[in-house]
């Protein structure tokens, strides 16, 4: 994984409420094994028509909106637990995931593939959309280090799981990280053997 720092970006309002993973990558699309090429079915049923045409009036089609930043409504990321959904936002450029609240598998999964999901109040995320919505240059600044989100005057602090922010920090996966304290392992089981 890329290690993940501070991401300075525009960002891209999809205000929608209880966006679940069916919606994110529809099922249909789940035939791969690899995490490569599910960006391009990201949304699928609301970016283009049964004829493969883009739809319009769909955020993700709409080139006044981009960055790398998705601020979505509240309940992001529910219904089934599947890892693709994290997969398909992650290949098609999101590095950063804003809602009020998420699935808690979704949360899981997306910090396990480098994607960094950020809570943060209603009030916050109502400022934030609304401030995307009337202005699409506004950049949003999240900083894992510090764990604050920001744009214009607003500020807000978000909770991370402390060893999925020093993955994240690190760029490790879990095994990443197992082999990067294989010396204190290693010390452990020589003290438990003396023992």
């Amino acid at each position: 994984m890329e290690k993940f720092d501070k991401v300075i970006s525009t960002a891209v309002p999809l205000p929608n409420e209880d966006i679940d993973t069916d919606q994110i990558i529809p099922a249909r699309f789940l035939k791969a094994t690899s995490k490569e090429g599910f960006g391009e079915n990201l949304f699928r049923d609301w970016r283009f028509d049964k004829d493969n045409s883009a739809k319009k009036d769909f955020v993700l089609n709409d080139s006044t909106y981009s960055g790398s930043i998705l601020v979505a409504g509240r309940n992001f990321g529910c219904g089934s637990s599947r890892e693709h959904a994290a997969w398909a936002l992650a290949d098609y450029g999101f590095k950063v995931v804003v809602s009020s609240f998420f699935a808690d598998i979704f949360k899981g999964n997306a910090l396990n593939n480098g994607l960094l999901p950020v809570q943060v109040s209603d009030a916050f995320l109502a400022k934030l959309i609304g401030a995307i919505q009337t202005d699409p240059s506004t950049d949003c600044t999240v900083d894992l280090n510090d764990q604050t989100i920001s744009f214009d005057d607003h500020q807000e602090h978000f909770e991370v799981n402390s060893y999925k922010k020093e993955c994240l920090l690190n760029g490790y996966d879990d095994i990443d990280y197992l082999v990067s304290i294989k010396d204190k392992i290693t010390a452990f089981e020589r003290e438990a053997i003396t023992i």
